[in-house]
């Protein structure tokens, strides 16, 4: 064959490279067949396990807590929603998220944070996988980080919660901590009611973030619920700003005024000063917070000397009608001397407690056995919890041994020797004008009037009532705590402070009162802590406060003044009383 011929000769085919093409491409072929059929035949969980690993997330229906109102709606404490920022430290430093240090000053300047503490937060752990930035931002402020775009760093939504009334109501309703659990006052006592549970779902996520598909609910939240208190704002803003005027003027240290509803036992106002700013937690200082009014025990002073008329009268062991000789205006018990401010003379029970007498009491209280007084003490409510189920209350203290000396029988009627709080003297008062029936306390607006408990009879309490009209009248003791239209029955008080070895110079001045006497609405006492100066007793500093308010508050209940019969009929029980 010529060379020609061979070049015109096909190239024949090598079998054999042919046969090792299709025995690869059938190997290769029957491996992807069998890693399918083992992938998804003999061992699919693992997939589906890593998948689920990949895109199964938990999602939670976020709750806001429950309002606090008071008995007319008025917001006392509101959750109103917020932002967290936060990073992902693996995300910034993946994507590189330092590369433009502007965006980050910038947000170091929206926050008010230092730039270099954000980042020592993000740099600090490159694997870790959240960090908060900052807790609670306005949507304003969210919205502007957002379109900062910075990478890993991301918005979620929360709440927080807002008090409308600021320091009026602080000490009462509380504060929550910044995971919005309640740590204070109403808002811990009543945390798990006001709280509800998020309604929890199992969902599959996008790579994006979006949820795809709603799988399963994994828990069934309970809505949070609302708390309508006793409180009635317009007076409880009006008792805090009078207390808080007389704590300035006077120089105090501190101040407390209860409001009760006679009939029913409800706190229709409870301030106390010094307050704060729930709403400012910057600067919060632990004795500011205290609810003074449950919380601090003082000796009562003449306060507690119409409860020891009202004891003795129901006892039977002094009359109504009963003549006390206190000339001359002193007396000696077992080699100490109890002294009036002046030789009174001869005086009707009335006029005991018009004029404060000190040896009347005394008479008084030696007429009865020290058990039986002291009986009648813890059955108005002293020595024990008011029922109003708030954190911190004290019960104050009534000593419980077995022997008296006669000196110290008489300290006991003129109110020392036992230490109660605002809120006790106030029930004790409330227990008056409702005729004789003690109440427990209800810091809740009540949907029917509570079960209460007979502890002196009616006619002993109006005559207790009509006894203390004089007190505020011409020739009592406290004067400025007379109202117009409204005959009030109050009784002052002024107790030394005692301290380690005796008494010191420090006073407490209080006055306590129920009005009006023709058809009694409220009680109230005012409390003020350590007056400084001339003036620091209860008539002059705690009185004219209780006029203002409990004149206030009557007005905005709609409690129609006196007539001008009913007050000439009062006068002439105020006279027969001398």
């Amino acid at each position: 064959m010529s060379k020609q011929a061979k070049r015109k000769q096909k190239p024949q085919l090598i079998h054999w490279r042919l046969y090792v093409v299709v025995a690869f491409v059938c190997v290769l072929f029957t491996s992807l067949v069998g890693r399918a059929a083992y992938i998804q035949i003999i061992e699919p969980e693992k997939l589906r396990h890593e998948s689920d690993m990949r895109t199964l997330r938990t999602t939670s229906r976020e709750v806001h807590r429950g309002l606090i109102t008071d008995r007319n709606g008025e917001m006392l404490a509101v959750s109103v929603p917020v932002k967290a920022v936060y990073a992902d430290p693996k995300v910034v430093h993946d994507k590189d998220g330092f590369s433009d240090m502007r965006r980050w000053q910038a947000l170091a300047d929206v926050l008010h944070e230092p730039k270099a503490d954000i980042l020592a937060r993000v740099q600090s752990n490159p694997k870790k996988r959240f960090t908060y930035l900052k807790r609670q931002v306005t949507p304003a402020v969210a919205e502007y980080i957002k379109q900062l775009k910075l990478p890993g760093v991301y918005l979620k939504s929360e709440s927080r919660r807002y008090y409308p009334t600021g320091e009026i109501a602080a000490q009462l309703v509380g504060l929550t901590n910044i995971d919005d659990i309640g740590i204070e006052g109403i808002e811990n006592t009543y945390n798990n009611w006001l709280t509800g549970t998020p309604t929890k779902q199992k969902v599959r996520k996008s790579r994006d973030g979006h949820v795809v598909e709603r799988l399963d609910t994994v828990q069934t939240g309970e809505s949070s619920n609302d708390l309508v208190l006793s409180i009635d704002q317009r007076i409880q803003q009006l008792a805090y700003r009078e207390i808080k005027r007389a704590t300035e003027i006077n120089q105090a240290t501190s101040a407390s005024i209860v409001v009760l509803d006679v009939h029913t036992g409800e706190v229709l106002a409870m301030a106390n000063t010094p307050s704060y700013n729930p709403n400012s937690r910057e600067n919060l200082q632990s004795y500011r917070m205290r609810n003074r009014a449950l919380t601090d025990a003082y000796e009562p002073g003449s306060t507690i000397k119409p409860l020891v008329v009202a004891a003795a009268l129901e006892a039977g062991t002094i009359d109504e009608n009963q003549i006390f000789k206190t000339s001359p205006g002193r007396v000696r018990i077992g080699g100490k001397i109890v002294r009036d401010g002046r030789n009174y003379g001869d005086m009707s029970l009335g006029q005991v407690l018009v004029h404060s007498s000190n040896v009347g009491m005394t008479q008084i209280a030696l007429s009865m056995p020290v058990q039986e007084l002291l009986g009648y003490y813890q059955a108005m409510g002293l020595g024990n919890y008011s029922g109003i189920n708030l954190p911190g209350e004290s019960a104050g203290l009534i000593q419980d041994r077995r022997r008296w000396s006669d000196f110290e029988r008489a300290t006991l009627s003129f109110g020392y020797a036992l230490t109660v709080t605002p809120l006790q003297i106030a029930r004790m008062y409330a227990m008056l004008g409702s005729g004789g029936m003690l109440y427990p306390s209800s810091i809740m607006k009540l949907k029917q009037a509570p079960e209460g408990e007979q502890v002196i009879s009616p006619h002993v309490a109006q005559s207790v009532m009509q006894m203390l009209l004089g007190v505020t009248e011409p020739g009592g003791t406290a004067k400025k705590a007379h109202i117009d239209g409204y005959p009030v029955a109050g009784k002052t008080g002024t107790a030394r402070k005692a301290v380690a070895g005796g008494y010191g110079e420090d006073y407490v001045a209080l006055f306590a009162g129920v009005a009006p006497v023709n058809n009694p609405k409220l009680a109230m006492v005012v409390v003020i802590n350590e007056p400084k100066g001339d003036r620091y007793y209860g008539g002059d500093v705690a009185a004219p406060v209780f006029a203002k308010v409990m004149s206030g508050a009557l007005q905005m209940l709609n409690v129609e003044p006196i007539s001008e019969r009913e007050k000439v009929q009062l006068a002439g029980n105020v006279r027969r009383g001398e």
